[in-house]
């Protein structure tokens, strides 16, 4: 008769990368020094310095992530710079 296998556990599951909350500013050029707050109720985000008091709201939705609202802002100074 042959032996029975033994059941062996499944490797762990590799954890997500986790997305930055603190950014850099475009403007003073800081490092570390934006950070995102996110309000579900108004369905508004927003990023703001606190070296320069530079400040950026952008709309939001159910899947937004303060990286998202950064990146719009990056995106809004870009086009107002052309």
């Amino acid at each position: 008769m042959g032996k029975r296998k033994s059941s062996a556990k499944p490797p762990p599951k590799k954890a997500a990368p986790k997305l930055e909350e603190q950014f850099n500013c475009p403007f003073c050029n800081s490092s570390q020094t934006v950070y995102c707050q996110m309000d579900w109720e108004m369905s508004r985000g927003t990023v703001s310095c606190v070296s320069c008091l530079e400040s950026f709201t952008s709309n939001i939705h159910h899947l937004s992530e303060p990286i998202d609202v950064y990146h719009d802002w990056l995106d809004e100074c870009e086009k107002q710079n052309t």
